[in-house]
């Protein structure tokens, strides 16, 4: 079970492959499991600062959702295929979207279904130039499962999102990058090293600023105004009494009074 991901570090960057290249990285159940564990110890790890995900192989990030297996959960009824499935899924994406260090996707390739889902729901998103995106769940007579609803129309507004949500078709990463889904496009043999160099750029900075940053982010965008200032507020309160902020705000000080 433990190849089915596979786990590298970095420096304080740690390295996640969805490994199952045979099945296109397909998101079985082991799979989410074993990626939910993996990432519940790295949240414990001071030393990992980051997180990089791509997929194995040359074809996919991810193609989704395990069908054969999905499948069978169908068969037991609605209720079951909600626990194993549904609840299952978005509990990946939600723990991804919420996680306190930043999630990079390095998308190497396919990314359909529940790979766009991931994507949608990381942070920060780099797309090899042959990456393939799409949500083709309406063709198997389903909706998207794992927040596929819900957070490509925040994304990339809700004309474009229905789009692709109701016809099923594919996009390129230029339309990817367009809507908002990815950062940037690279060219594919540079995929990792400009992920690992994103990363860097944050890892530089006060880790308890990050997670601030990121509750404040995650947590305002389905408020209000008024109430994501609020939450604003209570994340720099928590921050303005840390060692990070006064050794920061020395820092730029001593820097500026050198001048």
């Amino acid at each position: 079970m433990s190849d089915l991901i596979l786990c590298e570090t970095r420096g304080a960057v740690a390295l996640l492959t969805l490994n199952r290249p045979s099945k296109l990285n397909a998101l079985s159940y082991a799979l989410i499991d074993r990626l939910m564990a993996i990432l519940d110890r790295i949240e414990d790890d001071a030393a990992i600062r980051a997180v990089v995900l791509t997929g194995a192989g040359e074809r996919a990030f991810s193609a989704g959702a395990d069908i054969a297996e999905f499948s069978e959960s169908v068969k037991c009824g609605p209720d079951a295929a909600a626990k194993a499935f549904v609840r299952r899924g978005q509990g990946m994406t939600a723990r991804m979207e919420a996680f306190p260090k930043p999630i990079i996707a390095a998308v190497n390739g396919i990314a359909f279904g529940g790979g766009c889902e991931i994507t949608e729901a990381v942070h920060l998103a780099i797309a090899s130039e042959r990456a393939s995106f799409a949500k083709p769940e309406i063709a198997i007579g389903i909706t998207p499962t794992f927040g596929g609803t819900q957070r490509l129309p925040r994304l990339a507004g809700r004309k474009r999102a229905l789009e692709y949500l109701l016809t099923g078709d594919s996009f390129s990463p230029q339309r990817a990058l367009e809507m908002g889904l990815v950062n940037r496009i690279v060219p594919h043999e540079q995929l990792l090293d400009a992920a690992f160099a994103l990363a860097d750029r944050i890892t530089r900075h006060s880790p308890l600023a990050v997670a601030r940053i990121i509750t404040a982010a995650t947590r305002g965008l389905n408020s209000s105004i008024s109430e994501g200032l609020a939450i604003e507020s209570e994340q720099f309160a928590r921050m303005a009494a840390t060692q990070d902020t006064r050794e920061a705000l020395d820092g730029w000080l001593a820097a500026r009074g050198s001048r």
